[in-house]
């Protein structure tokens, strides 16, 4: 296990996503966000099943940093209910989880 993880986002426009995403880079909660276009959500939403086309954003970081990437993204995103899910990083390239570490400044 490391201590690196990536962060799911999902986001109702292009525009949305991309904010988000370089948002959380230039202040260095993350190292890196992958967006993902388009992508189709099927799920229940006020009593109801919703169907809408959405953009994925895969972001990379530290574990320490969830608190303030879930802040942020919440303080950003346009959705009253923002999927911000952490899912941990078991194993992956020594280097590329030290540029992680290094590009993802622990928010204290």
């Amino acid at each position: 296990m490391t201590d690196c993880i990536l962060i799911l986002v999902t986001a109702g426009s292009e525009t949305e996503a991309e904010t988000i995403a370089k948002t959380l880079v230039e202040e260095r909660l993350v190292a890196c966000v992958n967006i993902v276009n388009p992508i189709r959500s099927i799920y229940r939403w006020e009593g109801k099943v919703a169907d809408d086309r959405e953009w994925l954003l895969i972001g990379k970081t530290v574990a320490a940093n969830f608190a303030a990437v879930e802040a942020r993204v919440k303080a950003l995103h346009s959705y009253q209910v923002s999927e911000v899910i952490a899912v941990p990083i078991h194993h992956g390239s020594a280097a590329y989880l030290q540029w992680i570490r290094d590009e993802a400044i622990e928010a204290h």
